[in-house]
């Protein structure tokens, strides 16, 4: 269902009527605050409200470091040594420091070990973020 242009994903058992009522159920699972939320958001677009923003964004430097989390593993899968691709990625960035010493070398490893991690499956952690803190 598209209201005001925010796609919402419903399941009913039978095809909706004009002028019934439904009610949501959510099961009380680890997922019930993102379950609720959503359901709320819901409410308020069908009532005319805005929906408010999303459960949960990433920050724009979230994506900036998944991005390059992402560049610097498909660089190191396609077999480019670390000081080669950390000069493509961070450019604006160099100095005359020894490469063994550079914290730029330590990001660049930790980049690749953050885009493996990603690959192995915690991509997940982006979809199915951790509960708010209150």
């Amino acid at each position: 269902m598209r209201i005001r242009g925010t796609q919402h994903h419903l399941w009913l058992k039978q095809a909706p009527q004009f002028g019934a009522f439904y009610s949501a159920e959510r099961p009380l699972d680890a997922d019930f605050e993102i379950r609720a939320y959503a359901s709320h958001r819901l409410w308020r677009a069908i009532n005319g409200r805005p929906t408010g923003p999303p459960y949960h964004q990433l920050s724009v430097q979230q994506r900036a470091r998944l991005a390059l989390a992402l560049r610097a593993l498909d660089a190191y899968m396609d077999g480019a040594s670390y000081r080669v691709f950390a000069e493509v990625l961070f450019a604006n960035q160099r100095s005359e420091r020894a490469w063994k010493t550079h914290d730029l070398r330590s990001r660049t490893i930790r980049l690749v070990q953050a885009g493996r991690a990603l690959v192995r499956g915690g991509y997940r952690a982006l979809l199915r973020p951790t509960s708010r803190k209150e």
